[in-house]
């Protein structure tokens, strides 16, 4: 085994690094901040508000995110109405497809984490809010929303981890991400193994850097609600 090719190569997976951390940054941003408005509504005990909400979290949870990149990406580009459109210089972007297609599929489920929540908490509380005459807005802002957001922490910590792991197809549209900063050692030195365990290991520390970060986040948000 050579690693003193790795060595020399780590600028790049450093680099590399940032840029995975970029696409999962936005897309994990896009994903949160289109999910939160939609969990509401999916939670509405209204069918024809929250069956088109469902139907979307059903489609892009159900079909592979590869699919979906490839899709939008690849899909979309053969249609002349897309090149001829406003949108075009958008959707021949690499960065910007796999960014969207990364961020509405996180949204998906992100969608149905923060739903759950809102359905799990204890009618107590809603009561509670009724009794001090609190309205349906601020009942929502200042006791729905935190104590549901408090509570799909745990669940948005593992969703968090797919994302960065599923961050990895970027590299079949061109990024250069940390798999395919293995992809262009192995082609250049033929080292296979050096190459993507050496993109493991990064993948790995990330991981754990997230866990303990979300881990933080529990226990400062999520045990002053866990009964003593």
């Amino acid at each position: 085994m050579n690693w003193n090719i790795i060595a020399e190569q780590l600028p790049m997976y450093f680099s590399a690094a940032l840029v995975t951390l970029q696409l999962l940054a936005t897309s994990l941003l896009l994903g949160l901040v289109a999910a939160i408005p939609l969990a509401v509504l999916r939670a509405l005990p209204i069918p024809w508000v929250s069956r088109p909400i469902w139907l979307y979290t059903y489609v892009f949870r159900g079909t592979p995110m590869l699919v979906q990149l490839f899709l939008i990406y690849y899909g979309l580009a053969q249609f002349a109405w897309m090149q001829n459109s406003a949108l075009w210089p958008y959707f021949s972007s690499p960065w910007f497809c796999a960014c969207l297609a990364f961020a509405l599929n996180t949204c998906a489920y992100t969608v149905e984490i923060i739903a759950g929540g809102i359905r799990a908490m204890p009618a107590g509380e809603i009561e509670a809010a009724k009794a001090m005459g609190m309205s349906r807005w601020v009942m929502l802002r200042r006791i729905v929303l935190p104590s549901a957001l408090r509570r799909a922490i745990p669940a948005y910590s593992n969703e968090a981890i797919f994302m960065l792991h599923g961050t990895s197809l970027a590299s079949i549209v061109t990024i250069s991400d940390l798999t395919n900063a293995a992809r262009v050692v192995n082609s250049s030195y033929y080292i296979p193994f050096e190459a993507f365990i050496t993109a493991a290991a990064f993948y790995l520390t990330l991981t754990l850097v997230l866990v303990a970060l979300f881990h933080r986040a529990e226990a400062r948000w999520l045990k002053p609600l866990m009964p003593r």
